[in-house]
C-alpha cells in the first residue's frame, strides 16, 4: 500500500512539474508573440507614416516645377500598391511578408528616383516646403529602418522561444509558429549611384 502511494506522489508530482512548464513556456510564447504583433504594429505605422507624405511631396513637387510626369506618375501608382497591402501580423508567411516588403521597395525606389529628378530643378530645391518635406522623409526612412530592426529583434527571440527544447514540444501543442523576419533586399548590398534612379 506505500508503494502505490509513492507511485501516485510521484506521478501527481510529474503532472504538476509537466503542467507548470507548460504554463510557463504557453505564457512565455503568448508573451513573445505579443511583442512581435508590436513591433509589426511599428512597421506599418511608419511606412503608413512615409505613405501620407507622399501625396505632400507630388504637390510641392508639381506646383515648383516642370516636373517630370512620369516620375510623379510612378512615386503616385508605387504608394497605391504600398498601401494597398495589408498584412494581419497572425497570419504573417514569408510570402506575404516577401510581397509587402516588394511593394514597399517599388515606393522607396520611386521616392529615389524622384529625389534625384530633383536635382536638376534648383527652384524646387530652393523652396522651403520641399526641403522640410525632404527631412521629414529622410526621418521617416530612418524610423522604417528602425522599427523593422526591432521587429526582427521581437522576432528572432520568439522564434527561439518555440523552436528550442522543451519549448518546440508546447509550441507544436499550442500551435505557435515560427514568423519570417524582414530580409535584406536584393542589391542591398551595393551602394547606389547617384543618377541611377535608387537613393
Amino acid at each position: 500500500m506505500k508503494g502505490l502511494w509513492i507511485t501516485l506522489g510521484v506521478i501527481v508530482l510529474l503532472v504538476l512539474m509537466l503542467g507548470g512548464c507548460g504554463v510557463s513556456n504557453y505564457n512565455g510564447m503568448n508573451t513573445a508573440s505579443k511583442e512581435v504583433d508590436q513591433k509589426w504594429a511599428d512597421v506599418q505605422s511608419s511606412y503608413q507614416r512615409r505613405a501620407d507624405l507622399v501625396p505632400n511631396l507630388v504637390s510641392t513637387v508639381k506646383a515648383a516645377a516642370n516636373f517630370e510626369t512620369k516620375t510623379l506618375t510612378d512615386v503616385i501608382q508605387a504608394r497605391a500598391s504600398a498601401t494597398q497591402i495589408k498584412v494581419d501580423p497572425k497570419d504573417l508567411t514569408p510570402e506575404k511578408l516577401q510581397q509587402f516588403q516588394a511593394s514597399q521597395g517599388q515606393l522607396s525606389q520611386a521616392l529615389g528616383r524622384l529625389m534625384v529628378v530633383s536635382e536638376q530643378y534648383p527652384q524646387l530645391k530652393a523652396t522651403e516646403a520641399f526641403r522640410d518635406l525632404q527631412v521629414q522623409l529622410e526621418s521617416t526612412e530612418n524610423r522604417i529602418k528602425v522599427s523593422r530592426d526591432a521587429f526582427n529583434v521581437a522576432v528572432k527571440d520568439y522564434n527561439v522561444k518555440v523552436s528550442n527544447f522543451p519549448g518546440v514540444v508546447f509550441a507544436s501543442m499550442f500551435h505557435f509558429k515560427e514568423r519570417p523576419s524582414f530580409q535584406a533586399e536584393a542589391g542591398a548590398d551595393k551602394a547606389p549611384k547617384v543618377g541611377d534612379g535608387h537613393f
